[in-house]
């Protein structure tokens, strides 16, 4: 996750109408009348004047389009009209401090469209803070020619009735174009009450189970830097390494550059061991059970460290003179930029605390990675990342490089590096470009850096930079036969106010919820300074299917703030809610939140809400409701046991909804459960819901998380009383399996192995499957000792499976057995240990040069058995006249 200077993002400007003595006393008076009475309803006893020759009322002006607020020709009353001319999306925009709207019924106002009328326009009021402003309802307003016409919209149609908060509207182009001016006057809001606030509002569901069916594919569900725990906990499939800090990743040395995250120092990681920090961290996403990403470095840089694995920095203060900021701990170290007209320092020497690499760089960490995983088709890494964000690497990684990148520098980098991964891993899945958002998409490093001239896209025909440069992939594949990329993969964080931070003022937590539409709908206008249709998920197969049909897409960073609030939960939930519906291929979440927080219960209760690794369907169906903004819904079935799975996300503050449901095409009648995520932040079983026939209500309080899981037919039930005993220890290795048929079952598959997840995700394909029984028990045959073994029996109620829990058990350990273990010479001189392993059993392999060490040094940790003869080499052993090994099998 990245921060992009302010200078490339293109602010629209907010001016602020000026205003005489009189006007400002006006103001006075309206603030003090809003501080009595704004919170009252009904209390207002008079019209309030918005514009009328001025701006009344301390109404201000916030525009983002051309706006002459003393026209004097043509206006309707008085001598003066405000004239507007818009380009794409731009809008008149009146703003006021926060009010109680409740006090008023309706906004009046006169438009007349010129010459040429007929501007297609809408009218949104917006909820907020005295700083941004949420946009509500949209109602669409079409101007006269050469006429005035009054327009009078009510605060309902507008959503914003009776709220604490109203704090402006404006008056918005819907054309991706220039309009002719418009002429707006006498602007008002009409008196009157609206009656009492609303608490609940009743909402239309419709499910039809066999419209818009498509997959939902299993690897929208990631994150990054999980740990094993929160892995298996999440079930989330795929864990992401990445960020700016992977861009300078040494493996050699196994240490980071910080960038300008961290005042551009080179930082060793805790362990000494050539590439222990991503073999750790492969190693973690394996145990946890999702597929690791591995960023690769292109920069063509990576840090030293000094001796003893000395911290190095690229801007020393003594060297480079006073910096803005250095690191308290380390004082010398600056952050790159002089205290001379705060320039950043681009003269520095970028071999203090770095070295020029290359792809044969680069090509020696992927081989390591197959070294000790193996191939990407054998248990290996299988994704591969072409670094990040490349396009701001002159601010992140200005140290190394300060020159804006150009859209040739990173394609001959792009296709370098992917060519060496298909060359080494011909299997292996290559993702990019990983950009960081929007300026990103069209624009290269440097175009963005020399923001303007736009040098570098010129150079290369004009092109917007994403689509160039999937152009460059497929055109690489069309005269090679070679396919470099995989997943077509960006970066999307919302740039609205303050959505992406902590915020839980009202306004932000309206705004977060609202502007997930940036990656789906294709109407909607991002409000920040971006001010344009993002439609990501849309816009990206567009590209693709333009310029390089047969890429995935994925989106793996994305974040939507306020983690530990309920108004972040229901947003993530609304996310992972659409990537299902609009066909994302691949997603992973910046970064993964705490354990127990919202944000993290609306990740689990997608894909494991029962503790039992029980999942949201994975074929998505029709669901709509009538307003996304405030009730959000999704719908999809789940092929293992044919149930519909309903997701209902009400976004509201302080205002419950009660859903009536439809079903279409969904025989089903019995009982559905019930499960619930509130701001009391537990996901909860409620009481089960009884349904017949087509439709049923259930009422989902304010900002909550509801998931309904409607069987398609009355299932046995769960399996229970395992022998051995859940998490038991010490079991014979000739134990036999058995349990408590579940009610109604009238078979039982059986599911056993070495591994949780694999025990939990697996079919009557897989090799856990070990049959349908028509008894309830079941001997595995002799197990290895020192083992640990993980089963599941599904229960059978004719074709219909009722899934159940995963079941744990250790044997007893045996110390006193002999384990043989061979050696060789292999190549390079190095020693290849060969032992035979066993099912269920974990080792790790240590190593010394002396026969007596004072501390055994780990070669290799939780490596699982496979029941067949495990080959470690170690790399460490070259030009070492001796080595002695152990093997130790690690308590289960």
């Amino acid at each position: 996750m990245t921060c992009t200077p302010v200078a490339a993002r293109g602010y629209p400007c907010q001016s602020i109408y000026g205003m005489s003595a009189a006007a400002l006393w006006r103001m006075r008076k309206f603030v003090l009348c809003a501080l009595l009475l704004g919170a009252v309803p009904g209390l207002w006893a008079q019209n309030q004047t918005i514009y009328d020759d001025t701006l009344e009322s301390g109404w201000s002006n916030w525009s983002w389009a051309t706006v002459n607020l003393n026209n004097t020709n043509p206006f309707h009353t008085g001598t003066d009209s405000i004239s507007v001319s818009c380009g794409a999306y731009q809008a008149l925009y009146l703003h006021q401090v926060p009010f109680n709207s409740s006090g008023y019924t309706n906004l009046t106002f006169w438009i007349n469209g010129g010459s040429n009328g007929g501007q297609s326009l809408q009218v949104q009021a917006t909820l907020g803070s005295n700083t941004n402003g949420v946009p509500q309802t949209a109602v669409p307003v079409t101007a006269p020619t050469n006429s005035w016409k009054q327009v009078s919209i009510s605060l309902t149609a507008l959503g914003v009735a009776n709220q604490p908060n109203m704090n402006g509207f404006w008056i918005q182009s819907t054309l991706n174009g220039t309009l002719p001016t418009f002429y707006v006057d006498d602007i008002t809001l009409v008196a009157g009450s609206n009656g009492p606030p609303v608490t609940n509002i009743v909402v239309s569901v419709g499910i039809d189970a066999q419209a818009n069916r498509k997959s939902i594919s299993p690897f929208i569900y990631g994150t990054a830097f999980a740990s094993s725990n929160q892995l298996a906990d999440l079930n989330f499939t795929l864990n992401r390494s990445g960020g700016n800090e992977e861009t300078t990743y040494n493996w050699q040395n196994n240490a980071h550059g910080k960038g300008a995250d961290w005042y551009f120092e080179s930082y060793p990681d805790s362990s000494a061991t050539p590439g222990a920090t991503s073999d750790d961290f492969v190693a973690n996403s394996k145990v946890g059970g999702a597929a690791a990403l591995i960023t690769l470095p292109m920069i063509g840089w990576a840090p030293k460290i000094g001796a003893g694995r000395a911290i190095l920095w690229s801007y020393s203060v003594a060297k480079y003179g006073p910096q803005t900021g250095d690191d308290p701990y380390r004082t010398d170290a600056g952050n790159g930029i002089s205290t001379t007209n705060s320039t950043a320092i681009t003269w520095n020497d970028p071999n203090d605390a770095n070295f020029p690499t290359n792809t044969a760089f680069t090509q020696s960490y992927v081989q390591h990675l197959m070294q000790q995983w193996d191939a990407s088709t054998n248990g290996g890494v299988r994704y591969y990342i072409l670094d990040n964000e490349h396009s701001i690497w002159h601010s992140t990684h200005q140290d190394v490089h300060p020159v804006g990148a150009t859209m040739q520098e990173i394609w001959m980098k792009m296709v370098a590096t992917a060519g060496m991964v298909k060359s080494n891993d011909p299997n292996a899945l290559v993702a990019g470009p990983e950009e960081w958002g929007w300026n990103g998409y069209f624009y290269s490093g440097y175009d963005q850096q020399h923001w303007g001239s736009f040098a570098d896209r010129g150079t290369n025909g004009g092109w917007d930079y994403m689509p160039w440069l999937l152009n460059q992939f497929h055109g690489y594949e069309t005269n090679s036969g070679k396919r470099l990329l995989d997943y077509f993969t960006l970066h999307c964080y919302p740039q609205e106010g303050n959505v992406g931070t902590s915020d839980t003022s009202a306004g932000t937590v309206q705004l977060r919820n609202q502007s997930t539409r940036q990656f789906w709908d294709t109407g909607y206008v991002d409000p920040s300074w971006i001010n344009s249709v993002i439609m990501l998920i849309p816009r990206m197969k567009s590209w693709v299917s333009t310029y390089y049909p047969g890429t995935k897409i994925g989106v793996t960073e994305y974040n939507w703030g306020a983690e530990s609030d309920i108004s972040g939960a229901t947003a993530q939930a609304d996310l992972l809610g659409i990537f299902g519906r609009e066909g994302l291929d691949l997603a992973t979440r910046w970064t993964t939140p705490n354990t127990g927080t919202p944000t993290y219960n609306a990740m689990k209760i997608y894909r494991n809400y029962d503790g039992n690794k029980s999942t949201f369907g994975d074929t998505s169906i029709l669901a709509s409701s009538p307003n996304p903004d405030t009730v959000a819904v999704f719908a999809a079935l789940r092929s293992s046991d044919a149930a519909l799975t309903l997701m209902l996300i009400n976004k509201q503050l302080g205002v419950s909804a009660t859903a009536t449901i439809n079903l279409t095409n969904f025989p089903s009648t019995g009982t559905g459960q019930l499960w619930q995520l509130t701001s009391a932040n537990s996901i909860t079983r409620l009481s089960d819901i009884s349904f017949s026939g087509t439709t049923f209500t259930s009422t989902v309080p304010a900002q909550s998380i509801t998931l309904l899981v409607l069987p398609a037919v009355t299932l046995a039930g769960q399996a229970g009383n395992p022998t051995p005993t859940n998490a038991a220890t010490g079991v014979a290795t000739n134990t036999a399996l058995s349990w408590t048929a579940g009610t109604n079952a009238t078979s039982h598959q059986l599911y056993f192995g070495a591994n949780s997840n694999s025990v939990a995700i697996a079919t009557t394909n897989s090799p856990e499957f070990k049959g349908s029984l028509s008894v309830t028990t079941f001997a595995p045959g002799p197990l290895a000792a020192s083992g640990r073994f993980y089963w599941r029996v599904d229960e059978m109620a004719a074709a219909n499976t009722n899934k159940g829990p995963i079941w744990t058990f250790a044997t007893l350990v045996n110390s006193a057995a002999a384990f043989p273990v061979a050696g060789t010479l292999g190549s390079n001189h190095n020693f290849v240990i060969t032992f035979p392993s066993a099912i269920g059993q974990t080792y790790r392999l240590d190593g010394t040069a002396t026969f007596q060490p004072s501390a055994w040094q780990p070669i290799t940790n939780n490596v699982p058995g496979t029941g067949s003869t495990i080959s470690i080499t170690d790399t460490n052993s070259s030009g070492q006249t001796q080595r002695f090994y152990r093997l130790v099998i690690l308590p289960p």
